[in-house]
């Protein structure tokens, strides 16, 4: 089958690679019939997301038929459409059970404390190979795989896969009540979703911040008043259009790979990859500005709340602790519970509450891949958000 295979920072490669096949009584194999580049792929092929193995198939958005299931799996039948959740979870667990899913005891094989299993990622999280291939092999298939009602396009599932739930976690775990003055750093897909899940809890007012400007008119077509940290200081506009007191929740929608206005524009940052992928990122342990921590840390208001949902590595030890103490900050941050609340989205879609297919710009070949890659990594306008169609859909 063909996959997009990573083999070194900066270098990732279409190949014919063989099909998966039934491991454990549990699993099950889909055929993809919709696949997805997210910007936490690109953490991995610049460098900021380390420990990846060469030779993982990348890719955990997904969506698909089952083909063949394991004798444990007793509620899906091949020919059932489904929606595979990024964040692996056994669903029998005590944290799958109170709903923490991606903090599952038994889907990461590196024992109880290794943290969140998921789809085409580093050693630690696994790995497992990724969904940016034909077909892959889902464990945990009973628990973890949902069925699609057939009202659910597959370019509607393809983002209730990773990014809208992220969205709706950050939002969440922002605490957002209605009246509540938001500030979204960041304004890719997964910002978009934030900003999103922001109205759907009920958000007064939303403010959206990154320098690119086909994002930030996407965030403004939602209804979120819009800052340029290229043209003006991000801090001072927020307090500048909140009477001088700042946001009551702040969520980091970036990670690691966050710029600022310093950097100069993504285009311009400086290449350290091999030439057969140009990828932006010179990050090393301890000296990355986690910007956008920082600026979420100073906009927000005392006793305001700060959500992180961008990606950032383990070896990552920065925080602006003493700002935060010091106005008496709440922070919640981790990975999303994705299948916990993929089930809750995917009933706002089918009763029309919501559609998530505004966010998706770009719908490409899987053989593609590569050039896709380069697009997406280089941020050119109206690049958002990119589905893979696998020749075997």
């Amino acid at each position: 089958m063909k996959a997009v295979v990573f083999h070194g920072v900066g270098d990732i490669r279409m190949e014919d690679v063989p099909e998966p096949t039934i491991q454990q009584p549990g699993d099950a194999i889909v055929r993809i019939t919709a696949a997805a580049i997210c910007g936490t792929d690109l953490h991995m092929v610049r460098g900021t997301l380390p420990g990846m193995r060469p030779g993982t198939i990348l890719g955990h958005e997904g969506v698909g038929v089952v083909e063949e299931v394991g004798r444990n799996v007793r509620n899906f039948k091949p020919g059932d459409r489904v929606v595979i959740p990024s964040t692996i979870s056994c669903g029998y667990c005590s944290y799958c059970r109170s709903g923490y899913t991606a903090q599952c005891d038994n889907a990461n094989p590196h024992g109880l404390h290794a943290g969140t299993a998921f789809y085409g990622g580093p050693e630690a999280s696994g790995p497992f190979d990724g969904m940016q291939a034909e077909y892959v092999r889902v464990p945990f298939a009973a628990a973890d795989l949902i069925k699609l009602p057939d009202a659910v396009s597959d370019d509607q599932a393809i983002l209730l896969s990773d990014i809208f739930p992220t969205g709706y976690f950050g939002a969440d775990n922002a605490e957002v009540t209605p009246g509540d003055t938001v500030v979204v750093f960041g304004c890719g897909p997964v910002g978009q979703f934030t900003i999103a899940s922001a109205w759907m809890k009920g958000a007064g007012r939303v403010l959206a911040v990154d320098g690119l400007p086909d994002r930030l008119g996407m965030a403004r077509d939602q209804g979120a008043e819009v800052i340029d940290f290229v043209h003006e200081d991000p801090v001072e506009a927020v307090r500048d259009l909140t009477g001088g007191i700042g946001v009551d929740r702040a969520i980091d929608a970036v990670g690691v790979d966050a710029v600022s206005a310093h950097d100069g524009r993504p285009e311009d940052v400086k290449q350290v990859a091999p030439e057969s992928y140009p990828s932006r990122g010179n990050w090393q342990p301890g000296n990355a500005p986690f910007q956008a921590v920082e600026w979420a840390t100073d906009a927000l208001a005392k006793a305001g709340t700060l959500s992180i949902i961008g990606v950032y590595p383990l070896p990552a030890a920065r925080f602006p602790l003493g700002k935060a103490m010091h106005k008496n900050l709440t922070i919640r941050l981790g990975n999303c519970n994705h299948r916990t609340i993929i089930p809750v989205l995917l009933d706002a879609v089918v009763a029309g509450a919501c559609d998530p297919v505004t966010v998706l710009t770009q719908v490409e070949p899987l053989v593609n891949a590569i050039e896709a890659f380069k697009a997406f990594d280089e941020r050119q306008p109206g690049w958002m958000k990119v589905e893979l169609l696998p020749q075997a859909a």
